[in-house]
C-alpha cells in the first residue's frame, strides 16, 4: 500500500521512513508529486499545520497521506520558536542560522533555565476524511553550543539530561527510541494498522 508523506524535507522523510521500516508500505513524498498544491503553513498550532498537509495532499493524490509538523518550544522564550521553528531566523533560514539565533536569544540564561521540548503532530487522512491526529513530545535542555553531527534541526543543541548529550551526539539509534517524532509515529502506526486491515 502507498503512503504519501506530505513533506519536501529530505532529512525528515528519511527519519520517518526509518521509523516506518517495519510496515509494508511504499512511501512516497511531495517529490513524487511535483504538481501538488503548495501548502502554506499558516496554522497557529502543530496540529493545524499537520492536518492541512494531510488533507490537502490526500485530496490531491487520492492516497493515504501523513501530514507532519514539529518544532521546538523553549520555556524561557515563552514557547518560541514553536510553529516557526524551521523559519526562526527569517527568510533564507537554515538549521545553522536557526541554531545561532536560538543561542543569541538564550544568552546569559543558565542551563537549569534552558528547558525545552520538541513537539510533533501527525495527521493521517485519506481522500474521504481525516482519520486521526496523534502527538509526541520529548523534553530536554538547550546547550550553550552545537555538539554532534547526527540528526537535523535543533538536534546539536537539544540535550537529553539522562545522557548529558545532544540528540546530534546520541545518533539515530537512541533518538528513534525516545524522540517526539518516534513517539508520534508509534501512535500513527496503530492508526495505520487499523486502516490497512480494512
Amino acid at each position: 500500500m502507498d503512503l504519501v508523506v506530505a513533506t519536501k524535507n529530505k532529512k525528515k522523510l528519511k527519519e520517518i521512513e526509518e521509523l516506518l521500516a517495519d510496515f509494508n508500505l511504499k512511501i512516497l513524498s511531495l517529490a513524487d508529486f511535483p504538481r501538488a498544491p503548495k501548502i502554506i503553513e499558516d496554522g497557529k498550532t502543530f496540529d493545524q499545520n499537520a492536518i492541512k498537509k494531510a488533507a490537502t495532499i490526500a485530496m490531491y493524490t487520492g492516497k493515504l497521506t501523513m501530514g507532519e509538523d514539529s518544532g521546538l518550544e523553549v520555556k524561557a522564550l515563552k514557547n518560541k520558536p514553536g510553529v516557526y521553528s524551521s523559519r526562526y531566523s527569517g527568510e533564507g533560514a537554515t538549521d545553522k542560522k536557526n541554531n545561532l539565533k536560538l543561542l543569541r536569544d538564550l544568552k546569559n540564561i543558565p542551563l537549569k533555565k534552558r528547558n525545552a521540548r520538541y513537539r510533533c503532530s501527525i495527521a493521517i487522512a485519506d481522500k474521504h476524511k481525516l482519520i486521526a491526529v496523534v502527538n509526541g513530545s520529548c523534553n530536554g535542555l538547550i546547550g550553550f553550543r552545537s555538539k554532534g553531527s547526527a540528526g537535523f534541526g535543533y538536534d546539536p543543541l537539544f540535550i537529553i539530561p539522562k545522557y548529558s548529550k545532544t540528540f546530534a551526539e546520541l545518533g539515530e539509534k537512541i533518538k528513534h527510541t525516545m524522540s517526539h517524532r518516534a513517539k508520534a509515529i508509534k501512535k500513527a502506526k496503530r492508526v495505520m494498522a487499523r486502516v490497512l486491515r480494512k
